[in-house]
């Protein structure tokens, strides 16, 4: 029974999210978008990076005070992931933002579940220390244990080059986050272990990695041109379903990147130039 309502609820949020992305306004979907290394304020000479060690609680906050429906899955704090093991600074499971950018992310969460739909988040704010451990990674050539899954047509040697990896993050700023969409009741959630056999994050969704979340063409980290928010090799659901996420943020103050379908920043962010370093505990 419980397996026939869950169908059921699949196929009427697929039949919702078609019609609401057909009919959205897109204007995150243009000039509007950011790029994660090429940024107006990333990598600035007046950045800062801010050396404090204790949580700032006057301003961040967890999500999980301010909308507990919101699921969480920090992707960082496990095995699941490019680097295949713990990020540095990723001491609990907790997406921690901005106030305004969690309070503008909670208003999305109001509008998806009355449909049948929750956001899911894989990473919040992210400390400067997990961004030098992807560069001290990305620059070990030799580690391509996780490379099937998450960058499998691409030369470790160019993560650089071609943006995927940089020294300064928008996530470190505090109003950046990676999000999808998944349908109520969630699903059971594939468990990754170290060790598992990896499948390419390109394949199609029965065959890759069984996240819970609806179909977005490609898995959560994928360094492929089809993570790209309007590659033209998706499917027409997959298409919609990214229009749909995109536009509900972009409603709600947050612009999206232009080379991954689950990045987004809140537009008005209230430390535009100031990179953290505090551990998330």
């Amino acid at each position: 029974m419980e397996r026939t309502r869950r169908s059921f609820r699949l196929h009427l949020a697929s039949i919702v999210l078609t019609g609401l992305a057909a009919a959205a306004f897109l204007p995150a979907c243009g000039s509007d978008e950011e790029s994660e290394n090429a940024g107006p304020t990333d990598g600035a000479m007046d950045s800062q990076i801010q050396d404090a060690s204790i949580f700032p609680s006057w301003a961040f906050v967890s999500i999980a005070e301010v909308d507990p429906t919101i699921i969480v899955e920090m992707r960082y704090i496990t095995d699941h992931n490019f680097l295949g093991t713990p990020v540095r600074g990723y001491n609990a499971a907790k997406c921690l933002l901005t106030r305004p950018a969690a309070t503008a992310l909670a208003k999305v969460q109001t509008e998806l579940r009355p449909l049948g739909l929750s956001l899911k988040v894989y990473d919040c704010y992210r400390p400067q220390g997990a961004v030098d451990h992807f560069v001290e990674w990305a620059k070990d050539l030799n580690d391509t244990k996780m490379r099937q899954e998450f960058y499998p047509t691409v030369d470790k040697a160019n993560l650089f080059r071609d943006g995927y990896i940089a020294e300064k993050s928008g996530h470190t700023r505090g109003s950046t986050l990676d999000v999808t969409i998944v349908a109520l009741p969630a699903g059971e959630q594939e468990v990754y272990k170290s060790g598992d056999a990896l499948r390419e994050c390109t394949l199609p969704a029965d065959q890759r990695f069984k996240d819970n979340s609806l179909d977005f063409g490609t898995g959560f980290d994928c360094f492929d041109l089809l993570a790209h928010p309007e590659n033209p090799a998706l499917t027409g659901p997959q298409r919609a379903t990214r229009m749909l996420l995109r536009s509900m943020m972009d409603k709600y103050g947050f612009k999206g990147l232009v080379e991954e379908w689950w990045h987004f920043t809140l537009r008005n962010e209230p430390f535009p130039k100031t990179y953290f370093k505090f551990t998330i505990d």
